[in-house]
């Protein structure tokens, strides 16, 4: 069968058609694209949620602020109603962190930006996120675990077995036997037409560009001998000696190539070269070369060669033989089948698209940080068992999975092979779909990598599908919610690393967020109730409501403190090592109930400070005129908001103390500096006194303000102390 979108580059044959449109393969995957569906990111839900309890928070807390208002306080005119409905709303406004949708955007948005820089290109703000929650990394192999470069590491002659330093196209390292000793005369003139004749029956060429990298033009495998031949001391021997005749070039049924060549150093001689399938170029080879010599290849040298084939194969080694013949002056140079017979044996080279040394690096940090890599190939399962133990993916005996294998699994006993098993060999688009259906309906959160049409599928299932910017094709990357512009693994662990930071960064400016806001709403709350208690209602001096704070108060605390401080710590550098804790459990919420404690204890802790402050300006517990209130109001509004600053530092982090990398985040600091300048001019200047209801303040009334509001620090310092001492003796249990 020829499938739609196969390329047919030679030779002539008549098709007959037996499918069309959406029948065809293409069309087929094309159908598992419309049929999949991408389902809402951890983050989205997350936020989905939050944005509801606060909705009904933000209901429940007015209501019952208003009616308490209206319980405890005297309401001697509709001007009264009209105040207790204002600070109704103003508290609403004050418990509703609005500038989270802004923030979050923005946080994302940054995230985004530092992941271009590191080659991740994320197409989607939410996916941002998505890879710090990831469980499993789904990886195709070539390019991406692999350096995509071909290189011979094996080279078998009659002489011996030797083996080739250094990776990929730049022609550096050396050829040494397996016991690291030079070649001798012999095995060196054995290597020297390998390698020659390898380079000679191919069509690529290797240049090094301007910058001093290599590059290569042509097929890689070839472009592997013509690396080696630069290794063994030998500089461009084909284009210096030789001069192409004609070439009989590979096929599939085949599996060689040859190329006749004229020596121009032997009086334009003329000879064959081939290269191609071991198995097959040892059936036409009747001879074989054994140093200077030429001798019989017997049964037994066959037999050798052959096993020689098998051992390399057994290391995962892609293998190709060398053969060659001097051409008679009367023998024809146009391609036929009697050219390619009584060919000399020359030897075995043994190849490997070698692993990226980054990868092995970032499997390593991937598996500290409790996230599986399992790596799903359409190569052989040698080949892929191999790769994956040089890589720590798995061990040397671990089993692999055919797609074969996986036809022949119900949905139950895939569920269980996907649990234990890592590496997946000779896989089809529908295997990957497989794969990752039985990965994600296990509760795991998946990334998937790809580069062909048929990858889009499972990229588009994926929680995070992530598409090869260079060898990738565009449906692929149409698919996908993040492209690696350098094809490497190690970026997208880099990525990882950075969505868990985003992720802790979002927690900080929520829990700073929700702990102030609740100070707000506390604050109102018990100043509301305990002035009603205590005959704080203001009756004697015709004040009518009497609350700690007032509406435009509120919500300046929440211009100045919720949106500087809060977008600066969603840049906050990390405060723990991100990847020295396993992914988040499913269904773990970003704001849980350690959390939602920790908000409501800072929150009480903001709320006492202030009213404590108040209550001590508030001689005798009565109010004397306006003067006397306007001055509790200011320096409880000054503390309130010097709180929520200290709460900045608190907020970084659940245990770890604020005075560990106290200076890290200048932008935290500028903010706050910012904020401190803006409360001092509401404070100090006088048309912001009249539209805030603020007094001005004495330098020892800023002072006892500044150590009020710290208290939010001090306690969250014990607090974390206390966390700290819990979870070692846990530990220690």
């Amino acid at each position: 069968m020829v499938f739609k979108g196969t390329a047919v580059v030679q030779g002539t044959g008549r098709a007959v058609v037996t499918a069309t449109g959406m029948r065809t393969e293409m069309g087929a995957i094309a159908t598992m694209l419309d049929e999949t569906q991408e389902g809402a990111t951890p983050l989205q839900r997350e936020v989905a949620l939050i944005g509801r309890m606060l909705g009904v928070a933000v209901v429940v807390i007015a209501a019952i602020v208003v009616a308490t208002i209206l319980i405890l306080s005297p309401i001697d005119d509709v001007g009264d109603v009209v105040d207790v409905l204002l600070l109704g709303v103003s508290l609403a406004v004050a418990a509703v962190p609005e500038g989270l949708p802004a923030i979050l955007s923005l946080v994302l948005a940054l995230g985004v930006q530092r992941m271009a820089a590191h080659k991740a290109v994320v197409k989607n703000l939410s996916s941002v996120e998505t890879l710090g929650a990831a469980t499993v990394i789904c990886s195709d192999k070539t390019g991406t675990l692999t350096r995509s470069e071909m290189t011979i590491q094996r080279i078998v002659t009659a002489s011996g077995d030797s083996s080739v330093t250094g990776v990929g196209y730049a022609p550096q390292g050396r050829i040494e036997t397996v016991n690291h000793t030079p070649l001798g005369a012999a095995a060196r003139a054995e290597h020297i037409v390998v390698l020659s004749g390898g380079s000679l029956a191919s069509n690529a060429d290797l240049r090094q560009t301007q910058d001093g990298t290599w590059e290569i033009q042509g097929d890689p495998t070839e472009a592997a001998f013509l690396v080696a031949e630069r290794k063994l001391g030998i500089d461009n021997r084909r284009k210096k000696r030789f001069e192409r005749v004609t070439e009989i070039p590979f096929s599939s049924d085949r599996k060689m190539m040859s190329s006749i060549e004229r020596d121009l150093e032997h009086e334009g001689e003329l000879v064959i070269i081939t290269k191609g399938a071991p198995d097959v170029l040892i059936g036409r080879c009747s001879r074989v070369r054994v140093g200077m010599d030429i001798v019989s290849f017997d049964d037994a040298r066959r037999a050798e060669a052959l096993g020689d084939v098998e051992r390399l194969s057994g290391e995962a080694l892609r293998t190709l033989a060398v053969a060659y013949r001097p051409l008679a002056e009367e023998e024809s140079v146009a391609p036929g089948e009697g050219l390619e017979q009584d060919l000399i044996f020359v030897g075995i080279v043994g190849i490997i698209d070698p692993p990226r040394e980054e990868a092995a690096l970032a499997i390593a940090e991937a598996h500290r940080a409790g996230i599986r890599v399992m790596m799903i190939t359409g190569d052989h399962p040698r080949t892929a068992a191999r790769i994956a133990a040089m890589l720590g993916i798995a061990g040397p005996d671990a089993r692999v999975l055919t797609g074969a294998d996986l036809d022949s699994l119900d949905e139950s006993a895939l569920a269980a092979a996907v649990r234990k098993t890592t590496v997946y060999a000779r896989v089809a688009p529908v295997h990957k779909l497989r794969i990752v259906d039985a990965l994600q309906a296990d509760g795991n959160v998946v990334a998937m990598t790809g580069d062909g049409v048929n990858d889009a599928p499972a990229l588009k299932s994926a929680d995070i599908g992530i598409a090869m910017g260079i060898t990738g094709a565009e449906v692929t990357k149409e698919a996908a919610k993040m492209i690696l512009a350098d094809d490497n693994f190690a970026t997208i662990v880099a990525a990882v690393r950075e969505g868990r930071a985003i992720f802790d960064n979002i927690r900080k400016f929520l829990r700073y967020l929700l702990s102030s806001n609740m100070g707000e709403v506390l604050t109102v709350f018990f100043g509301v109730v305990g002035a009603g208690v205590i005959g704080l209602d203001g009756g004697s001096s015709g004040q009518g409501l009497i609350a700690p704070l007032l509406a435009t108060q509120i919500l300046w605390i929440n211009l100045i403190t919720d949106s500087g401080p809060a977008l600066a710590m969603g840049v906050d550098p990390e405060t723990e090592d991100v990847m020295a804790r396993p992914p988040r459990r499913a269904g773990e919420r970003a704001i849980d109930s350690p959390m939602w404690r920790g908000v409501i204890e800072i929150g009480l802790v903001m709320a006492v400070a202030t009213l404590l402050t108040i209550d001590f300006y508030l001689p005798a517990g009565l109010i004397e005129g306006n003067h006397t209130l306007a001055e509790a109001r200011t320096a409880g509004f000054t503390v309130l908001v010097f709180a929520q600053l200290f709460n900045c530092f608190s907020a970084r982090s659940e245990t770890v103390s604020a005075f560990i990398n106290l200076f890290g985040n200048r932008w935290l600091w500028g903010a706050v500096v910012f904020a401190v300048v803006l409360q001092v001019a509401v404070v100090h200047v006088a048309p912001l006194n009249v539209a805030f209801g603020t007094n001005p303040l004495s330098l020892d009334q800023w002072l006892l303000c500044a150590l009020m509001g710290s208290m939010v620090l001090w306690y969250a310092e014990t607090r974390k102390w206390v966390l700290r001492r819990l979870s070692v003796a846990s530990h220690a249990s």
